[in-house]
């Protein structure tokens, strides 16, 4: 399983079967599947997204935004009971190109990659348990 790490984007190759044992980046020794969303800018996003060979979930949200602060202990909640899926954050005041490049229309949306491919969308603020059942329903 290919994993790119959080802080340094370095790819790192994990087996499967060791995704459970708190695997570090092999260049600067940073957690690879910690159990809090990762904060995306727009450097980020593309090796991020394209580099993780497991499903990635990114919340598009803003600071300004009353729904995405709302829906945030939910989002990262839900990073916690769904390990097999990178959860991930991008601001879209901090990374406007990105948001552009995706559509972002209203926020919070929620975007479900998979092999560096969108997969599944969705806008609006959700508790936890109604987005881990609409990603899980997304991945089958």
């Amino acid at each position: 399983m290919q994993l790119v790490c959080p802080d340094c984007q370095t790819k790192n190759r994990v087996p499967d079967v060791r995704l459970h044992d708190d695997p570090r980046c092999g260049r600067c020794g940073a957690a690879l599947m910690g159990p809090t969303p990762v904060a995306l800018s727009d450097t980020s996003f593309g090796p991020f997204i394209e580099g993780t060979e497991l499903p990635v979930l990114v919340d598009f949200w803003a600071d300004w935004c009353g729904p995405c602060k709302m829906m945030a202990p939910h989002f990262a909640a839900a990073a916690q009971q769904l390990p097999e899926v990178r959860f991930a954050k991008l601001d879209t005041e901090a990374a406007p190109a990105t948001g552009a490049r995706h559509a972002i229309r209203s926020i919070p949306t929620l975007a479900l990659f998979r092999g560096g491919r969108e997969i599944a969308r969705r806008s609006g603020a959700m508790p936890a348990a109604e987005l881990l059942s609409w990603v899980r329903s997304a991945l089958r």
